[in-house]
Order: structure tokens, then sequence, then C-alpha cells
């Protein structure tokens, strides 16, 4: 690594990168002259036959044409992605080395065609050259604290700046596109209702939430005259749900727990997780789905909202580290829907039962959530957030949202039940 000093690049942040927060973004990656001319001729190749626009200062444009991914350092581009890789690619952007107009529309097609961009001699020996997942973000009890304690426990402020007032962090439902702001809550409701009606949530349910959020299904749950236990490992996010209960005056049906999923206890009718297996890892989707079943009663039923991936993809990536890992949610892992129900098949008593997909639903509230944080980013930066971040953030939602535009991503509901006893 270079010495990190703070810099600027033209047509980048405004801000330069702060070296001690970081340390990354600010140096440029060393890179021999060989590997920088392999990088550069590398990305060309891929890039030439896109439907995009890539332009490199000083140097031209490749693509058939499309959205304009603007290169303002080549150099430094091409060290970073030969270097790091789609860490190197992230990386750059928030070092401000190349920007987007239509910064979606550029990675939604990158996103099209990820299969693709890496030659397939290079793809057969991705073990050798992509970066390993560091051993302390395995999802081990302890791990799984400190993972998630680095996205969720950011800042409560931060996280309503761009979502509705349900706080709800994950898709919604909409009735018709395009989506709009002020029907976000209504479809995240729409959400709720649908996952607690798979469950047959109602008057006396013992329900199980594993993720609590902020606490917006657990209230709707206990509304329906459901008794709800809801686990989570953010601190921040289980005291704003309990305040949120309190004042709801639900706390008597309510308890909001500190508890990894598999320190819970008890037996419940029904079990509801949202976008939770994304944080479990590989290695302990058998453990979780194990908790659910050893959780469920005998008759009860269980809806999970999963994001998914094709499967070829998932194995071609499984032990891939990602920019994602490295600046959003380290430890995450997203399963296919084979991954999915092979496990629940071979590791419970489950029960397949019914799955539903929707994905553009998801790029839709990606797409509002991106628009909020752009439009409040100099609340952002009040609450102490830098312009690195800024652009890290926006970089996440955007990449997100475009793979859910590409069809790489997906987000399906989910029903598992348990055969109750013979009569």
């Amino acid at each position: 690594m270079t010495t990190a000093e703070p810099r600027v690049v033209p047509g980048g942040p405004a801000a330069p990168v702060d070296p001690a927060r970081w340390p990354d973004v600010a140096a440029v990656p060393a890179s021999s002259p060989l590997r920088t001319a392999v990088t550069s001729a590398l990305v060309r190749r891929a890039l030439r036959e896109l439907p995009l626009r890539a332009r490199f200062a000083g140097s031209g444009t490749v693509g058939l044409g499309g959205p304009l991914l603007d290169v303002h350092d080549p150099a430094a581009f091409h060290a970073r992605v030969g270097t790091a890789g789609l860490v190197g690619f992230g990386e750059s952007y928030m070092a401000g080395e190349w920007d987007a107009p239509d910064l979606v529309g550029a990675l939604t097609v990158l996103a099209a065609h990820a299969a693709e961009l890496i030659p397939a001699p290079l793809q057969r020996l991705r073990g050798l050259w992509a970066p390993r997942q560091p051993q302390e973000e395995r999802n081990t009890p302890e791990g799984s604290r400190t993972n998630i304690s680095r996205h969720y426990d950011l800042s409560n402020d931060l996280f309503a700046l761009f979502l509705d007032d349900t706080l709800t962090y994950s898709s919604a439902v909409f009735r018709g596109f395009p989506a709009r702001w002020d029907r976000l809550a209504a479809a995240q409701h729409r959400k709720i209702d649908r996952l607690l009606d798979l469950a047959e949530v109602g008057e006396g349910t013992r329900l199980l939430e594993i993720g609590t959020g902020w606490g917006e299904l657990a209230l709707r749950a206990a509304a329906r005259g459901a008794h709800v236990t809801s686990l989570t490992l953010s601190r921040e996010q289980r005291d704003l749900a309990r305040e949120r209960i309190r004042a709801a005056g639900l706390n008597q049906r309510v308890s909001v727990e500190l508890c990894d999923y598999r320190e819970a206890r008890g037996e419940y009718d029904a079990v509801v997780s949202v976008e939770m297996i994304e944080a479990v890892g590989a290695e302990f989707w058998p453990v979780f789905f194990r908790a659910l079943d050893e959780r469920l009663a005998p008759g009860g039923r269980v809806a999970l909202q999963a994001i998914t991936m094709p499967h070829d993809r998932m194995l071609a990536t499984r032990d891939t580290f990602t920019w994602i890992h490295k600046y959003v949610f380290p430890g995450g892992r997203i399963p296919s829907t084979r991954a999915i129900e092979d496990t629940a098949r071979d590791h419970t008593r489950l029960r397949l039962a019914r799955r539903d997909a929707f994905g553009a639903h998801y790029a839709e509230t990606l797409r509002l959530w991106r628009e909020r944080f752009t439009e409040r980013a100099d609340d952002v930066e009040a609450l102490g957030f830098d312009e690195t971040f800024r652009r890290l953030w926006t970089f996440y939602l955007a990449y997100s949202e475009a793979g859910f535009r590409a069809g790489y991503l997906d987000v399906h509901h989910y029903l598992f039940d348990k055969e109750g006893p013979t009569r």
C-alpha cells in the first residue's frame, strides 16, 4: 500500500478522503506497470461488447452505447481493479475516480453480464486471486454480534433519514409501479401483513420473530392479538423498538431480546423472519433452519422473506470476499432458492408449502430509499458522516437496486409448515 494522503480527483468528491478513516480508499494500491496494463486490456475487452459507454480520460471510449461510466483517473482505477477486483471497483467509486450520471443504469448493465465480465480461465482460477472472507467475520455467535453491530448500530438517526415512518428496512410490496414515496409505508404494511397471514398469526398466537428491525412487524402482530418474542443482535434497534412498543401500549404483548437465534428457547405457533437469512452465513444455514424447526410447535408455520441469487452464481462466488462484505454487510451471504429449499429438506422436518417472488418490488423500494438518501445528503453530513461515506452508501443502494433490476437478485416469501401430531 502506498502512503495514504488526502487526495482529490478531478470530477470526484469535493472533499479529500480521510486516510485515518478510509485507508484503503485514500491510498491507491501499488501495482506494477504490467499488471495495470493487463487489467486495462481485460477491462476494455469486457466493456467493449456491453450496452454502455465507458469513457477513460485521455484514452477514449469503449462500449456499444448506453449509460455512461466516466473514469476520471484510469491509472488509479486499473490499479485498484487489478489488485482487488470488484472490491477495488467499489473503492474507486468511493475515491471519486469514476462516476456515472445514471449510476443504477450503468451498474444494471454490469450486473446483467456479471458472469461474462471475467474471462472463463480466470473464473476457474477464482480461488487463487479472489479475496477470501476474514476468519473473524465468520458468523459464530460472537462474530454475528460484531457483524450486525457494524451495520445496524451505525445510527438510528441515519436510517430514519431515508426509511419511511415504519422504519422498515426490507422490500415492500406495492400495488403498482412506478412506486411513490407517499405510498411506501402502506406497501411495507402490505408486505408485513402478507407474512403474518402466511404464518396465520392472530389472537393468541405465540410468535417468534428472528430479526427485530425497528419493531414494525412485532407491533402489527401484537395488534392482531399475538404474543411476540422478537430477537435482535443490534442494541440500537432493540432500544428503539422497545420505545416504539411502549409508546403503542403493547409492551405486555411484545418482548424484544438481545439474543442470537441459536440461543432462543421455548415453543411457538409461528416463526417469522424477514431478510435475516442473508446474515447467517452459508456454513450456518443448517443451524439456522434447525433452530426454526426446534422452536416451532407441531402444526406451526414459518414465514420467511429472503433475498436470493442464481444457484450457479452463488456457487461461483460463495467463498469470495466482496466490496459489500468489506463495507456494508460483513459476514453476509445471499443464498439461492435451491440452497434454501435443500437445507430445509435435508436438516429439518419443515415442509415447503409456498414460495412467491417479487424482485421488481425490491428494485422500486431501493430506488425510493436511494432518492431519499440523496435528497437528505446535508442531513447525513450533519450526523457526522463524511462524503466518502455518502458515496459508499449511494453506491451500495444503487448497486443493490441494479442487482434486482438485472434479475441477478430476487426476493421471495417462503412458507414452511410442520406436520402436527397424528390423531
